[in-house]
């Protein structure tokens, strides 16, 4: 993948700092660098979200971030590297099949500052006044996309518009109640429909206590500023046949008002002994700038804002994710976790094997690729310098300890 991004016909995204167009889609399957976590594929337009952030919150103080309505967690992916390592970001998903996949997703993009939930929006209101930042990409109609999947024109039809205008109306004001004063609302469709999108900003503006936030645009990216017919609301719109991306609308609003944010109630967490502490330490890059906890006999590592948020988070949401698993510490060893290989936390000093592209295809099919090393024990398996996770090496095989639920199932051919 890297090198697809200095082939013939790469170009930037005009709105986006670190989103890339390629000439033609690749096997995302077969690129050991996607498994990775070293890039995530997005929808181009969707990436504007990066220029609404930085017009709207300051992203050198700490924030409390909600993305919403996450899943698969393309825009969580993006917040999370956008927002300072000593922020919070919690990426929800009320589907419960769909919250799993945005599990994997994060864990794969490695960062310790993130929580995923499976929650219905209105279990946010738990939280008053708790977040600075609030990304809602409603589920929507879907008109915005009939150019990249047509069958989504045979299921729209004016009902189902009326019927996602009132989903969304719900949805934000659910979550509103968790929004701080002066804290920032991000909305955002994949529609056309205007009951999508500027009518739900004037009902915004005239049921609530916020203020519109205009957007600064460069007229070479072609994107259509629009404003509301009612309460002069703006929003921005992207056409297709206008610029390189899918439809797409998104506004921005500050909360003028908000409640006082609750604390939580104090709880013992299950610290870890000192032996396990010495057992746990010599896997981590700069151990002391995290805190770790004992959880369903897991270690689980997480900076200090996170760690000290987790107590209010467990009382009021369900938790599918916190911070990074590190793994079981049995009595002589830690049994580690994928999460652990996944993250930025690993250290660069444990033992590791490197493959070549075939061999890391066949150990991400959860097959025992033959390798010559001297290694012994738990090693990280790598491509071209990137964890793919772990194996235990054994004198005279490798056991694959990737996990199975995210085996590629496909058959390798071509190499």
């Amino acid at each position: 993948m890297l090198q697809s991004l200095s082939a013939d016909g790469v170009t930037q995204v005009p709105w986006s700092s670190q989103g890339y167009y390629l000439p033609e889609r690749p096997s995302f399957t077969f690129d050991p660098y996607f498994h990775a976590g070293a890039y995530y594929v997005q929808e181009a337009s969707s990436m504007f979200l990066e220029q609404v952030v930085r017009a709207t919150v300051d992203l050198t103080q700490p924030l409390k971030v909600l993305d919403l309505c996450a899943s698969p967690g393309g825009k969580s992916t993006l917040l999370q590297s956008l927002i300072s390592r000593d922020s919070l970001l919690v990426a929800n998903e009320v589907i419960k099949a769909r919250a799993g996949l945005l599990a994997d997703n994060l864990t794969k993009w490695g960062a310790a500052n993130v929580v995923v939930s499976n929650n219905d929006p209105r279990d946010f209101s738990r939280l008053p006044g708790y977040f600075d930042l609030t990304v809602v990409d409603a589920p929507c109609s879907g008109s915005g996309l009939f150019r990249r999947d047509p069958e989504l024109v045979e299921e729209w039809s004016p009902e189902n518009v009326t019927l996602c205008s009132q989903r969304q109306q719900r949805i934000l004001a659910d979550v509103l109640p968790a929004v701080k004063e002066g804290g920032v609302v991000i909305y955002s469709t994949c529609s056309f429909s205007e009951e999508e999108d500027e009518a739900i900003l004037d009902w915004l503006a005239d049921h609530f206590e916020l203020e519109n936030i205009p957007v600064p645009l460069d007229a070479g990216w072609n994107i259509v500023t629009t404003a509301t017919h009612k309460r002069n609301c703006t929003g921005y719109r992207f056409y297709p046949d206008q610029l390189k991306g899918e439809g797409f609308f998104i506004a921005a609003f500050r909360k003028r008002s908000g409640e006082t944010p609750r604390k939580p109630k104090q709880h013992k967490s299950m610290a870890l002994t000192p032996r396990q502490q010495e057992v746990i330490t010599p896997w981590i890059n700069i151990p002391a700038d995290y805190q770790y906890f004992m959880h369903q006999e897991e270690v689980l590592i997480l900076p200090p804002l996170l760690a000290a948020e987790i107590p209010l988070l467990r009382q009021q949401l369900y938790i599918r994710k916190a911070g990074v698993k590190a793994g079981h510490p049995s009595a002589k060893e830690l049994i580690p976790d994928h999460q652990l290989a996944a993250s930025i936390l690993v250290s660069d000093e444990l033992p590791s094997v490197s493959l070549d592209l075939r061999q890391a295809l066949q150990y991400l099919r959860k097959e025992d690729p033959v390798v010559s090393t001297r290694v012994r024990g738990w090693a990280l398996i790598k491509y071209e310098g990137m964890n793919l996770g772990w194996a235990k090496i054994l004198p005279n095989r490798m056991n694959n300890y990737y996990p199975k639920e995210l085996r590629i199932l496909k058959e390798i051919t071509g190499l």
